[in-house]
């Protein structure tokens, strides 16, 4: 019995994890149970960001912030593999993303005053304006948009694999970074693809209720949810900083 639709373009739902789980016997996942639980990690990730943010003189280094953010990749990856176990991975990777957010944002706030507030605002009123816009109608999640949206999250996360390798080998790619009306729109871009990420996740979330999905899919929801909302906070934090030069 196949609960998910296959042709969705979250990664964090997946029709063959849900083939081998028993539904008849487990709790249901609910659309309160899925906010409660975001609402949980978006807690733990502020409280462990403020801590590495006042830590991050101390604790700083780029191989320390490769390595979360590697770690937060496999918490991910190890969140969709294994759902039952979503209740466990997701704080864990709720406290890594708080030290990835901690001294990142610690490391733009040095350089611009009253940048992180910004930042944080744009990326709440972003969550509430696109739910505004999925409740109301004006964005309906379809296999087109579904489709587009692929294509465009994969277009941009090979473009910054290809930006991380060409930095480490020496070529960097400048054009990405730098403060011209180039990178600008780029960053504008990219915000929107990740603004209207969030549709896809109340899309799933709202399925996946009507459809039964197991209680500790709440969990997946909300890790997912807060893939989204740390990615749209790290691009406004881009964003800001080059409107800022």
């Amino acid at each position: 019995m196949k609960i998910f639709n296959s042709e969705s373009s979250n990664p964090m739902f997946n029709d063959k994890l849900l083939d081998n789980l028993d539904l008849v016997k487990e709790e249901k996942m609910t659309v309160t149970g899925t906010v409660n639980k975001t609402l949980i990690l978006l807690l733990i990730t502020v409280v462990t960001a403020f801590f590495s943010w006042q830590q991050m003189l101390t604790i700083f280094s780029m191989p320390l912030l490769f390595g979360i953010m590697i770690l937060g990749i496999i918490l991910v990856v190890t969140g969709m593999k294994n759902p039952q176990y979503a209740h466990i991975i997701a704080p864990i990777f709720a406290f890594v993303e708080g030290l990835l957010i901690g001294v990142v944002s610690a490391m733009y706030a040095s350089v611009f005053e009253g940048i992180v507030a910004n930042a944080a605002l744009l990326t709440f009123g972003t969550l509430f304006l696109m739910l505004f816009v999925y409740k109301s109608g004006l964005i309906k999640v379809t296999d087109k948009f579904r489709m587009v949206m692929t294509m465009a999250i994969g277009a941009i996360g090979i473009m910054y694999l290809a930006s991380w390798i060409g930095g480490f080998m020496g070529f960097p790619m400048s054009f990405l970074h730098d403060s011209s009306p180039l990178s600008i729109g780029i960053s504008l871009v990219i915000t929107v693809v990740a603004s209207l990420t969030l549709l896809l996740d109340f899309d799933m979330i709202e399925k996946n209720v009507r459809r039964g999905a197991p209680k500790s899919y709440e969990w997946v929801g909300s890790m997912a949810l807060l893939v989204t909302l740390v990615w749209l906070y790290l691009e406004f934090l881009r964003l800001l900083s080059k409107l800022s030069d």
